[in-house]
């Protein structure tokens, strides 16, 4: 079976991995823009923690995360083992002890469901500001132990790399759909070549729309801003600091070799403007350092702009689309996109080669009717 995915960021690559593994002829085939969701993305894996109320979603969210327990090994087969992934922990803080334990009747409830979330348990500013030294003096904190993060770029990498293993291509160029009665979809042209198929998944984050316009489908997907920024804390070995998640929008993580990660902005309406912009770097730097006013005298290293792609409803656009035979579609991973795009692409595979899915995607049927009058809160980091 001849399988073209289109876009290669974390979804699109997981499924070629999935469907490759399994013995699929896949061609992989990405129009490298700037802004990528995956590349910029901070890499929070901790699904728990969110306010969710969408039992659709957060059952599809936190499969995503329990999914890890199963690709990392698959990937270190392979010797695919520099994925930045580590189980760290995360840490919920806030200045007034008492507004934690909503959280954490949550947690301790959703445990039940889900092992995986670990211990949870209440830490003194004391014991929080040893776990993360840069954090303000006054914070108390929640952990939860089986929170993880990961890096977006080098776990994508990872599963191109394993695709090809299995017998996949990837190349780079202009994508087009080849649909010449807009009732099936043939394969793609890249740039001067076409690559006929028997289906094609398209993967291809906020530039969707753009691409499925000429069948007659519009996609209701916008991309969201979002300026994640990266630091330097020369001489602190941050490997092992918990992922910290203060009230509302904003995040600290760390990873290896001094880095911690700020983030992040959540822009709509800013269309493709791949900028950093002068207010974006001021509130997520301004909230870093109300959080964690240690991080003063970090290096700041860089700044990551990418454009998450957010559906009309907060949920995922995941399935075959009816009316157009070979044509698969999976977008709308938001802010989610790392924890639930590995387990995506392994659903999407499952849909392909016709076998039912771990998981009924009935509900992200990518052209599903939506409700206006409800739009569920869905995670924010």
């Amino acid at each position: 079976m001849r399988i073209v995915v289109v876009g290669a960021g974390i979804l699109g690559a997981s499924t070629a991995y999935h469907l490759a593994r399994d013995g699929a002829d896949v061609a992989i085939v990405d129009q490298a823009h700037e802004g990528q969701a995956t590349a910029a993305g901070a890499g929070i894996i901790c699904p728990w923690a969110s306010s969710v109320d969408d039992p659709a979603f957060y059952e599809l969210y936190a499969a995503g995360a329990r999914y890890y327990t199963d690709l990392v090994p698959a990937l270190s087969e392979l010797g695919e083992n520099d994925l930045g992934f580590r189980r760290v922990g995360a840490l919920l803080v806030s200045t007034d002890p008492s507004e934690l334990a909503p959280a954490e009747s949550m947690l301790r409830r959703r445990r039940t469901e889900a092992p995986e979330i670990g211990d949870v348990g209440r830490l003194t500013p004391h014991e929080a500001k040893a776990s993360f030294p840069p954090l303000h003096a006054g914070l108390a904190g929640l952990h939860v132990s089986g929170a993880a993060r990961v890096d977006g770029r080098l776990l994508t990498a990872s599963l191109l790399r394993a695709a090809e293993h299995h017998g996949a291509t990837v190349a780079r160029g202009l994508v087009e759909l080849i649909s010449p009665c807009g009732d099936r979809v043939l394969g793609v042209s890249l740039d001067d070549r076409s690559i006929m198929a028997d289906a094609v998944v398209v993967t291809a984050g906020a530039w969707v729309p753009a691409l499925l316009r000429p069948l007659g489908i519009n996609l209701p997907i916008q991309p969201q801003r979002g300026q994640v920024v990266h630091l330097r804390l020369p001489g602190q070995d941050t490997n092992a600091w918990p992922v910290v998640l203060p009230p509302g929008s904003h995040y600290l993580l760390a990873f290896d070799g001094s880095r911690i990660v700020a983030g992040a902005t959540r822009e709509l309406g800013t269309g493709f403007d791949y900028r950093v912009t002068a207010g974006g770097q001021a509130e997520v730097l301004s909230e870093a350092l109300r959080i964690a006013p240690g991080l003063g005298a970090a290096t700041l290293v860089e700044t990551r702009v990418g454009f998450r792609p957010v559906s009309s409803d907060g949920r995922p656009l995941l399935g075959r689309v009816r009316d157009v035979k070979g044509l698969v579609i999976g977008n709308g991973l938001g802010a989610a996109g790392l924890t639930i795009g590995p387990l995506a692409g392994r659903l999407l595979a499952d849909v392909i080669l016709d076998r039912p899915p771990a998981l009924d995607l009935a509900a992200f049927d990518p052209l599903r009717r939506r409700d206006p009058e409800r739009m569920p809160q869905l995670p924010l980091r």
